[in-house]
């Protein structure tokens, strides 16, 4: 099965799946679908049980992936599983640090990821905020002759109807700090031109596999979008952080 097939068997049973969740799995070694010669990933019915115990057992125990994995390779050595009160004994030994627990907004997020890292599942857009121009204002702390200059300036652009979304409230609350260390909203727009050259060069690089044939194209090339963001992102971040250390002569 492709991996859009697997999605379609386990929605049902786990509404949160996504096929980057299904990917982080793979990279933690609790499953291993087998890889065609062009690379896509091929899921028997051995892989799809796999992922429903490693899902049942993150949602309905919140075990860690560490416990799970131990509990998968009891089972492929044919000993018994660890019973509910072992593995919950054990996780809490082990601590919080590779857990998974839900979000508020029903997601599982990973517990303990490196400080500076940047999760694909930040960059995941599946719910639409409209907030009015009154409400940014007010959340951002700015006052309309600055949100004019940052949209004069092309850091912020207001959707068709006016509205804006989250990241606007964010971006205009940073911007609004920076200005009190004397930098106006021109002044910003080289991070926007570096921000929108990454932007670029990461859909440049998915653009390929969003044109394939198979069915799950465009799903597999809107996770490899998110991901090579989340890697520019990291990236980025350790850059800057490595060039203040020279800079301070750390």
């Amino acid at each position: 099965m492709s991996i859009g097939s697997v999605l379609d068997l386990l929605r049902p049973d786990f509404p949160d799946i996504t096929i980057s969740k299904i990917r982080f799995l793979e990279s933690e070694g609790l499953i291993s679908p087998e890889r065609t010669p062009s690379g896509y990933r091929r899921f028997h019915v051995a892989d799809v049980e796999r992922l429903r115990f490693v899902l049942t057992a993150q949602r309905d125990q919140y075990l860690p992936l560490k416990v799970i994995k131990e509990q998968l390779e009891a089972i492929d050595s044919g000993a018994a599983t660890l019973g509910v009160r072992e593995a919950r004994a054990r996780a809490a030994i082990l601590g919080e640090g590779e857990a998974m627990a839900p979000n508020g907004d029903g997601r599982l997020r990973r517990l303990g990821v490196v400080p500076g890292e940047v999760s694909p599942e930040e960059l995941r857009f599946d719910h639409e905020i409209r907030i009015p121009r009154a409400d940014l204002l007010q959340q951002a702390g700015i006052d309309e002759k600055f949100l004019t200059e940052l949209i004069r300036a092309n850091l912020i652009t207001p959707g068709a109807a006016g509205y804006f979304d989250a990241d606007a409230v964010t971006l205009a609350r940073t911007a609004q700090a920076l200005s009190e260390f004397g930098l106006e909203a021109r002044h910003l727009r080289a991070f926007k031109l570096a921000a929108d050259r990454e932007a670029a060069m990461v859909a440049q690089i998915a653009a390929p596999i969003a044109k394939s044939r198979d069915a799950d194209a465009r799903a597999r090339a809107e996770e490899t979008v998110r991901e090579l963001a989340a890697l520019s992102l990291t990236l980025h971040t350790a850059l800057v952080k490595a060039s203040v250390r020279a800079s301070l002569g750390g």
